[in-house]
């Protein structure tokens, strides 16, 4: 099984492949995306890590405020997207 992280607080020139080999140091990582915005193709700062879910708490406790690139990250548990 796997869970998905929400890393916020990104620098904007992060790649998805940076996040993913940053996590991995740490934990088991499935995959990870970059948010970019639809119009500029720029990141919105934020994304997700899919990692093991045996990983999943432990790896948000640990990097949640741990620095990258210059940047304090924000990271916890995926919640489900909500609906309006």
């Amino acid at each position: 099984m796997t869970k998905t992280l929400y890393v916020g607080n990104l620098p904007w020139s992060t790649t998805s492949e940076e996040l993913t080999e940053y996590f991995a140091r740490f934990g088991n990582v499935i995959g990870s995306r970059i948010i970019t915005d639809r119009e500029t193709g720029r990141s919105r700062g934020f994304g997700f890590v899919e990692v093991a879910s045996e990983d999943a708490e432990r790896l948000a406790e640990e990097l949640n405020g741990s620095e990258f690139n210059g940047r304090s990250l924000t990271v916890n548990e995926a919640r489900p997207r909500q609906t309006v």
